[in-house]
């Protein structure tokens, strides 16, 4: 077999492993080092390849930037911040039909931009929420449901770790992404806001209102929810203005909900060792993943697969629109089985060179951009997608009597709102594109 046969072959060999539950970066971990045998005819390579990756990948300043994030969002829970964010949402929306649902989704959003992880969010804002849903006779398909669709909007919303490794894996600014994705993230936010609006008009039933709360405490709630604030213009705004790089800005915005948690008193030296075990464990994970997607790529490097398929498909002549629009779909399908991660590092490499050398009418860079913005909202549709959504599975898993169908069924109005927000984005790059013209 040809190198590139051989590349070729490493795809089905990989979906196989991960369809039998081997575990998506021992997978590719697996197919990458029997690949390089393979190649090279012997194990020097691999061997050679395992101590350097290895190294290069644990102890990398730039993925330092991983475990930071995750800290902040475990310091951000303890502080209160996510309970603040709800109570100030549900002060002046929760009188509204569907209201306590929309409040939910707002939450999401504030709570996604200091923690940038999806699952994370979803979980959190779940343990807060939820309680309130059911208190106000929201049905238990419209609230998980909600609550899975909102848990998106924690990858979408700068700081998202997701752009972090799309940034690595295809040297682009971070700051520049975390702008790109900030009107998607509002505009994804607002979606789910009008799903909710036409859900509870079509199923009235379905939710309850809540008593008006005089203005007083609704500023009261809202005055609450400063810490947030200051943490993400601290942290997002001295990264574009350059005070500090990611790296530094991440460290920065872990101190601050740390001081903060402390503060409110729900940093203490128990919670504070429990939140160091927690990060540590997620960190090794995404970091082993990393480590497989490094192995597996640099074997699909040394094949020449993805140079072989970028010529392939820009030989056919095909329109740069039609190319996206087959990969956004191929994202959407695939959304479905794999987490986010796994799929941004197996995929970026192979995909990302066939759209750059596509003619959108833009510089590299800003396609660059634009389709780090669009796999990412395509990929956070992955995560609400049934069958196998990972977010509906985590709220599914707190609310026992509500039945997965249940959440399926009004997951779909969320879904609705997702599509209708890729075909906006892929049809007027500047609104993603907007900040970065100043």
């Amino acid at each position: 077999m040809s190198n590139l046969e051989i590349g070729l072959a490493s795809f089905p060999a990989l979906l196989i492993l991960i369809f039998i539950r081997v575990p998506i970066g021992l997978a590719m971990f697996l197919v990458g080092l029997v690949g390089l045998y393979f190649v090279t005819g012997s194990f020097n390579l691999p061997l050679a390849r395992l101590k350097s990756e290895t190294f290069s990948t644990f102890s990398s300043y730039t993925l330092s930037i991983v475990p930071m994030f995750l800290l902040m969002g475990h310091f951000a829970t303890l502080g209160g911040m996510s309970t603040a964010l709800f109570k100030a949402a549900e002060s002046f929306l929760g009188h509204r039909k569907g209201g306590i649902a929309m409040a939910a989704i707002g939450a999401c959003a504030g709570f996604g931009s200091i923690c940038g992880s999806s699952l994370a969010t979803a979980a959190t804002m779940g343990r807060v929420a939820l309680p309130e849903l059911r208190k106000y006779g929201y049905s238990g398909g419209f609230s998980t449901a909600t609550l899975a669709a909102g848990g998106t909007l924690g990858i979408l919303i700068p700081p998202s770790i997701v752009l972090v490794i799309y940034a690595i894996l295809t040297e682009q600014n971070i700051a520049k992404l975390f702008l790109a994705a900030f009107i998607p993230g509002i505009l994804a936010a607002l979606g789910y806001v009008i799903a909710i609006s036409i859900y509870v008009r079509l199923h009235p039933d379905a939710a309850g209102v809540k008593v008006a709360v005089p203005y007083a405490e609704r500023f009261k709630a809202l005055f609450n929810v400063w810490p947030v604030l200051l943490v993400f213009a601290l942290v997002v705004g001295g990264i574009y203005q350059g005070w500090f790089t990611p790296t530094e800005g991440a460290a920065v915005g872990a101190a601050g909900t740390g001081f903060i948690a402390w503060m409110n008193r729900g940093l203490t030296r128990t919670t504070l060792v429990q939140s160091f075990l927690v990060t540590a464990k997620s960190s090794a994970m995404i970091f082993f993943i990393i480590l497989g997607a490094g192995f597996y790529n640099g074997f699909l490097a040394l094949t020449q697969v993805p140079q072989e398929i970028s010529n392939f498909v820009v030989s056919q002549g095909f329109s740069p629109w039609v190319v996206l629009s087959l990969i956004l779909v191929f994202y959407l399908v695939f959304g479905c089985l794999m987490d986010s991660l796994s799929m941004i590092l197996l995929t970026i490499p192979i995909f990302f060179p066939v759209v750059v050398g596509l003619d959108f009418g833009m510089s590299q860079e800003h396609i660059a951009i634009w389709f780090g913005i669009l796999v990412l909202i395509v990929v956070e549709v992955g995560l609400i997608t049934p069958p196998v959504g990972m977010n509906l599975f985590v709220i599914n898993a707190m609310d026992r009597k509500t039945p997965l169908m249940e959440t399926y069924k009004v997951v779909m109005y969320f879904l609705a709102s997702d599509i209708m927000r890729v075909i906006i984005l892929v049809a007027f790059p500047a609104i993603t594109l907007f900040w970065l013209r100043f």
